[in-house]
């Protein structure tokens, strides 16, 4: 029996940084029988391929995965970061500008939540910097309802438990008093399901606006409402030690006149 390792990579990967789904929607779609391989519909995603393969999705052929790429999107309130959305609302995807290649989101912004989205062409760089193991911290502007106090606050810097479930210690500051609300800016490491609107209920707070402003080293600075812009090849490298292939120019792409108003089909995130 020979024990040669097979060359290439599994297909799941090669699609993925290639910006098709993610790896577990790759398998997916492998499943329901919309990839092909040199002509031959695929059941499995056990097989390797190579850059002399042909491969197709959905009937169309994919190229060879482009470099590793990163943008800074400012996501308005009103979207939802989904692919499709069961209910018909605006979706990320389909707001982005017309000259935007296919990209998957870091994480996820609820629709009531606005601020930076970390949007990539690449599977590896999305589950790379979703890890929880790499902790990166996450810094919100959260306006609450009320007039809290210092002390409220503190169950949230020790780790607060809800339903169950042990959230990891936030830092929380109080920046201002805003007539019948407050401006807190809080950091998370973790990214859970509506995290910080669930802790501030847990210590009767109501959340009515909260804003990301960055995620690790990626900031959302003056970047507008709906706009894009590339993170520079150099600082992909620096900050996550990728190879120097992308763009380098790190040029923003243009906001689309409506965020809310999609003209297209949406992408698969």
């Amino acid at each position: 029996m020979s024990t040669e390792t097979p060359k290439g990579e599994r297909i799941a990967k090669f699609l993925s940084r290639a910006g098709i789904a993610s790896r577990r929607e790759v398998e997916r779609m492998i499943e329901a029988g919309r990839v092909a391989v040199n002509g031959k519909t695929i059941a499995s995603p056990a097989l390797n391929v190579t850059a002399t393969d042909k491969i197709d999705v959905d009937g169309k052929a994919v190229g060879a995965p482009e470099p590793a790429r990163l943008w800074l999107y400012h996501k308005p309130q009103g979207l939802v970061t989904t692919a499709k959305d069961e209910k018909g609302r605006n979706t990320v995807f389909a707001a982005l500008p017309e000259d935007m290649p296919r990209v998957m989101s870091v994480g996820r912004l609820d629709i009531n939540s606005e601020g930076l989205l970390l949007l990539t062409n690449d599977g590896a760089i999305k589950r790379r910097l979703e890890l929880p193991s790499t902790g990166w911290l996450r810094k919100y502007r959260v306006r609450v309802k009320g007039a809290p106090k210092d002390e409220d606050l503190v169950p949230l810097r020790k780790g607060i438990v809800i339903e169950g479930e042990r959230f990891q210690p936030m830092s929380v500051t109080i920046d201002r008093q805003q007539g019948a609300n407050a401006w807190l800016t809080i950091g998370i490491r973790e990214g859970r399901n509506r995290e910080i609107r669930r802790a501030m209920e847990a210590v009767g707070l109501t959340v009515n606006r909260l804003i990301r402003v960055s995620y690790g080293p990626f900031r959302l600075g003056e970047l507008k409402p709906g706009a894009v812009e590339e993170v520079k090849a150099r600082v992909l490298r620096d900050q996550l030690g990728l190879d120097d292939g992308g763009d380098k120019t790190g040029t923003a792409l243009k906001s689309p006149r409506d965020a809310r108003k999609p003209k297209r089909p949406a992408r698969r995130g």
